[in-house]
């Protein structure tokens, strides 16, 4: 397996707020847009929101869901709204994840929308991205599988899931992980060093790693490639 392409970065959330106005002024003014929950996300949605988008292009959808009360602290939708504010009127479509509806329901709204232009992904202290936790059934699910349900066999992350699938991630245009803080370095250099944890599936041309100084202290680490944050195609 080859090594990570680890592209580093003094701001993570700012660097991505960059790279989506990049994508969406290349895609002509519309984009698909998935982000994850977390704090993690929810520092690059922040960012996003303080760097001026034109929303009105904007299709939202989730990488993932915690099966809790829409008004809940733990939902993801509700954090995304929060970071949204006023924005989330503007928005051309918020495709949220109903674990009611179930996996294949939402899977059925990403197969009608097309390929995601762009996903924000984030990695937990475990290894897993998305809702993809080590040892899940979820990890296996088929590639025509676009959205799975998913639980913590460990128990360390609460609720039952809806998640984005490797099969989803791998259709999209570009995955954009985000790894930031001292607290991630660990994960990251196990990562790095090539141990099977569930982001490590990630590698692939779509995937793009933006870490900053304190993720990737003593890791081989680039600058990122100018064509992430061109205007034009290339």
């Amino acid at each position: 397996m080859s090594a990570l392409r680890l592209l580093l970065v003094e701001d993570v959330p700012a660097a991505f707020a960059a790279c989506v106005r990049a994508a969406q002024r290349r895609s002509g003014g519309r984009l698909r847009l998935a982000a994850s929950g977390g704090t993690g996300g929810r520092a690059c949605m922040d960012a996003l929101v303080a760097g001026g988008l034109d929303w009105a292009g904007i299709e939202l959808f989730q990488v993932d869901e915690r099966c809790v009360a829409r008004d809940s602290p733990d939902s993801n939708a509700r954090s995304l709204l929060e970071a949204l504010g006023p924005h989330r009127d503007e928005l051309a479509g918020f495709h949220a994840m109903d674990c009611a509806a179930g996996a294949a329901a939402y899977g059925a709204q990403l197969a009608a929308a097309g390929a995601l232009d762009l996903v924000q992904l984030g990695v937990g202290p475990d290894g897993h991205t998305a809702s993809l936790f080590p040892r899940s059934p979820a990890l296996d699910a088929p590639e025509e599988v676009l959205v799975a349900e998913s639980r913590d066999p460990s128990g360390r992350n609460p609720h039952d899931r809806l998640t984005l699938t490797y099969g989803a991630l791998g259709r999209a245009r570009l995955c954009l992980v985000t790894v930031f803080g001292a607290d991630k370095h660990d994960v990251l250099a196990r990562l790095a060093a090539g141990d099977d944890l569930p982001a490590a599936r990630l590698r692939g041309e779509n995937t793009a790693w933006l870490v900053d100084p304190p993720a990737a202290q003593g890791l081989a680490t680039v600058p990122v490639p100018p064509a992430l944050l061109a205007e034009e195609p290339a």
